[in-house]
């Protein structure tokens, strides 16, 4: 009876290739790998064809998804290899880390403060995975990756010493060129096993409770294995605990450690990964920095940079980046010889991209970025059996999924979707009924023109909306129903009358007919008990706007009108008081909130709503109580409706731009009429002479203590317009008379007539013979 551990790299190429020779010449009789116990009974899909890599194991608690943790393997992970090789060989294999209703039972235990006078346990050290969190959950994402070796327990990265020694100043790139470049696998893992013995001997370590129960688990399931008889033992490991499972202590010493742990119920199923999760850049503690280098050169082994220089063309050539074989020759041949200056067998990713930068790039760092994306990382994506077992949700979006022909890709992929057409529509509606669940697997964009019968969707999935799947299961096992439900029932929690607004604004694109009734009804109930005519002011902008999906997507908007109208009449009556005395901070606050509410009324085209509006706009402007800019603003928007009298624009400029009003007010009322354009300067000469001759009154002291307001009135203009009132300070426009329709004395009548046929020939209204009959 033999037990050998094989101490490993977590998606390292080179551990991998080793791992799969060593099993191939020893022929175990069971593995034993390091992963969640909970999932030996999914390990049956492991092999079949339709399970391809990246994917992980997703393991949650049923009552509570969020609290959840992901295994991923790629290809070349030396997990997968040995899972693969069991399978293929019709061997038992088996997972042994601690399970994770062990784990996911201490931490409720430390949540509820039962274990406040234990040292601390958590998951950080957790570092074989990673728990990818909701937003309103907390979960600590490991700070290391092996070949780091899991360096929770010591207070530095234990790789960096050995790094070190051998004239390295990056642990990731010693591990890479001595043992995931590495060809000769005799004996590494000896050397990987005593290097990690010394570290741990040498190096000071934290006292980690979470650590000694995962490897006094480990050696329990290899007792186990050894009492089962079995006479080939091949144990797989992350390399920082291949000690401790080598020098076994007592039995009885492990057995009393792992007494008494806290359990909860679990459940695991297999779902799809991608590359660009399995990146550092993700946040996963265990990831690699280049997932889809290791793809290749686990493919590729003995390429020399050929292959990869010919896929940095290939892709350079799609983006029409002129790439000829010449260039792909050189930037070898210097890849090489880089190498060989560094007294490297070959070479390696840096060397590669050094190359890369300097010929192919021609020394420009952003086509870097392109190859980082595309090929160091990749956007590559795993796949799962269909038959495979997972949640009644997760098949229903599947399922619709591929009747609307939208796949599941790493990538993002655009959607230009014409609501007109019945599949975009379908596919509108799905999104938004996904984006109403929480599941955001589109996002959408502003669509440029007028209508609205067009969407621009981004969709990319994340693994990561597997757990929100599962979580959002518990309303429904269709979308349909689970949406209806969790929107329900959200409505009836919240009280906010805004988020309510929000959720009716989403959920008539959604097409949820017995949901928009649910929203309205409960926006009628908030509307009548609020008494805050502000957080009114802020929501009917967004009624009004659902007024607009009636043509496209056949909704009856006249459900919101009467909510709307009742809004609007509440808000014109209560407004005007709610304008006086305030602050400045508030006041420009609600502007926006006045601009939002008049874009809305014009939307409406009601007379009615109109005149009510405008009455209420010259109560507000007519009150020296007002706040200045605003009391500006509601002058602006009663002249944009050309409701006041010829005369009436200049007094009120006139009052309120006085001497006798405090400098401060005059500009602030200056800044709430001229917002959003500055073409009434440019245009109406008697204002542009108001507004200089109130200037050029002002004493220096004052004038630098309005110059600051003035400098925010001006720069909201756009920049045409700010060069146009350059342009007429600068040329003294503001003493030049006003332009009047006078026309000039010395136009020659006779030469003018000879025009006048051309022109009303190009206009269509007679011929020149009709012209000279006419004379």
């Amino acid at each position: 009876m033999s037990v050998h551990i094989l101490g490993i790299r977590h998606h390292g190429p080179g551990s991998a290739r080793n791992v799969k020779a060593f099993l191939e010449e020893l022929q175990p009789d069971i593995v034993l790998v390091e992963g969640p116990p909970e999932a030996d009974a999914i390990l049956q899909w492991a092999g079949q064809e339709g399970l391809q890599p990246p994917v992980a194991i997703l393991v949650y608690q049923p009552d509570n998804p969020q609290h959840s943790c992901f295994y991923p393997f790629a290809d070349y992970s030396p997990e997968w290899q040995a899972i693969s090789y069991a399978r293929k060989h019709n061997i038992h294999v088996r997972f042994m880390d601690l399970p994770l209703t062990h784990v996911f039972g201490i931490e409720q235990e430390q949540q509820a403060g039962v274990a406040a006078a234990e040292p601390e346990i958590t998951t950080e050290t957790f570092n074989r995975h990673t728990r990818e969190a909701a937003k309103d959950s907390t979960t600590t994402i490991p700070a290391a990756s092996l070949p780091a070796m899991e360096e929770g327990p010591v207070y530095s990265d234990p790789i960096a010493h050995l790094a070190a020694a051998a004239g390295y100043d990056d642990g990731e790139r010693w591990w890479e060129h001595m043992f995931e470049y590495r060809r000769q696998p005799e004996q590494v893992f000896e050397a990987v096993s005593d290097a990690m013995q010394a570290l741990r001997e040498e190096l000071p370590v934290k006292d980690n409770r979470m650590e000694q129960l995962r490897e006094a688990w480990m050696r329990k399931l290899i007792r186990q294995a050894e009492k089962e008889m079995f006479q080939r033992i091949a144990v797989i490991c992350g390399a920082w605990h291949a000690p401790s499972l080598q020098q076994m202590p007592k039995q009885k010493e492990d057995n009393d450690l792992l007494k008494g742990l806290p359990k909860v119920k679990t459940d695991c199923t297999w779902i799809p990964w991608t590359y660009s999760r399995l990146s550092y850049a993700s946040g996963y503690g265990a990831g690699v920095p280049s997932p889809g280098w290791y793809d290749h050169i686990w493919h590729h082994p003995d390429d020399d940079g050929v292959r990869w220089m010919s896929l940095v063309a290939k892709l350079f050539r799609e983006q029409q980046q002129d790439t000829s074989a010449a260039h792909v020759m050189e930037a070898v041949r210097l890849a090489n010889a880089l190498a060989s200056l560094r007294q490297f067998s070959r070479p390696g990713l840096e060397e590669l991209n050094e190359a890369t930068l300097s010929i192919l790039c021609n020394g420009e760092p952003m086509l870097m970025q392109l190859i980082k994306e595309q090929l160091i990382i990749s956007n590559r994506i795993g796949s799962v059996p269909a038959d495979i077992p997972r949640p009644p949700l997760q098949a229903d979006i599947e399922k619709l999924q591929k009747k609307l022909r939208m796949p599941q890709t790493a990538d993002f992929k655009d959607y230009m979707l014409d609501l007109r057409k019945d599949t975009d529509l379908e596919r509108s509606i799905f999104l938004h009924r996904l984006d109403l669940l929480g599941i955001h697997w589109g996002v959408r964009y502003d669509v440029s023109g007028k209508g609205t019968f067009k969407e621009h969707w981004r969709v990319q999935w994340n693994p990561s909306f597997s757990v929100d799947v599962i979580e959002k299961g518990t309303w429904g096992n269709t979308v349909v129903t689970a949406v209806t439900q969790y929107i329900t029932d959200s409505a009836q929690q919240t009280g906010t009358l805004t988020e309510v607004c929000n959720m009716l604004e989403s959920a008539i694109p959604a097409e949820l007919p017995d949901v928009v009734d649910i929203l309205i009804q409960r926006i009628n109930n908030l509307a009548a008990a609020s008494g805050d005519v502000l957080q009114l002011l802020e929501v009917i902008p967004s009624l009004v706007n659902i007024t607009r999906y009636g043509n496209v997507r056949k909704t009856d908007a006249a459900l919101v009108m009467g909510i709307v109208e009742s809004m609007i009449s509440r808000v014109c009556i209560s407004l005007p008081a709610a304008c006086t005395s305030v602050a400045e901070d508030a006041a420009l606050e609600l502007l926006d909130k006045f601009m939002a509410m008049n874009d809305a009324i014009s939307l409406l085209q009601d007379g009615a709503l109109t005149g009510d509006w405008q009455h209420t706009l010259g109560q507000i402007a007519a009150n020296p109580q007002t706040a200045a800019v605003i009391a500006g603003y509601a002058t602006r928007l009663l002249l944009d409706f050309k409701v006041m009298e010829h005369d009436k624009p200049a007094n009120a400029f006139s009052v309120a731009m006085s001497t006798a009003n405090p400098p401060g007010r005059s500009a602030a009322w200056l800044e709430g009429f001229l917002k959003g354009s500055g073409s009434l300067l440019l245009l109406d000469e008697s204002l542009w002479s108001m507004v200089q001759n109130w200037v050029s009154q002002l004493e220096n002291d004052i004038f630098i203590q309005v110059l600051p307001l003035l400098r925010r009135t001006f720069s909201n203009f756009t920049a045409p317009e700010r060069k146009k009132l350059g342009e007429k300070v600068k040329s003294g426009g503001g003493s030049q008379p006003s332009v009047t329709g006078t026309v000039s004395s010395d136009i020659d009548e006779n030469r003018a007539e000879k025009g006048i046929p051309v022109v009303m020939n190009i206009l269509g209204f007679f011929d020149t013979s009709s012209h000279q009959k006419m004379k």
